[in-house]
């Protein structure tokens, strides 16, 4: 099942290299999210969480983004059953929430029908 939802993006990392003989190339992107209680406590607030997606080489479509960090982002994640009733969140796709908006109201613009026209 496919899940957008809204965010607060507050990093980016890429890592390309090798390690024991073993080649790895991978993006990661840090965004928010609640901080959940459990049975050793109770918690309030927001922490980060690590959501690979793509290769090292997406870091360079965001880094002129570097300064404006934290930025929204909308993102859209693959949710699938995981063990101990538990579910696994992948992140399949994301935008910055300005970007996001434009293709957005560009699609909107597309669909309607010109002014003095019927679809």
């Amino acid at each position: 099942m496919r899940m957008q939802s809204e965010s607060t993006l507050f990093g980016i990392k890429a890592s390309e290299g090798t390690f024991n003989d073993r080649a790895f190339d991978s993006c990661t992107f840090h965004l928010d999210a609640d901080i959940a209680s459990n049975g050793s406590g109770e918690a309030i607030g927001i922490s980060t969480r690590p959501f690979k997606f793509g290769k090292s080489d997406e870091f360079q479509k965001w880094k002129h983004l570097g300064k404006s960090l934290p930025i929204r982002v909308i993102c859209t994640f693959d949710v699938v059953a995981a063990s101990d009733n538990k579910t696994q969140l992948t992140l399949v796709d994301i935008k910055p929430m300005d970007m996001a908006r434009a293709s957005g109201e560009a699609a909107a613009r597309i669909a309607k029908p010109a002014p003095g026209t019927t679809a």
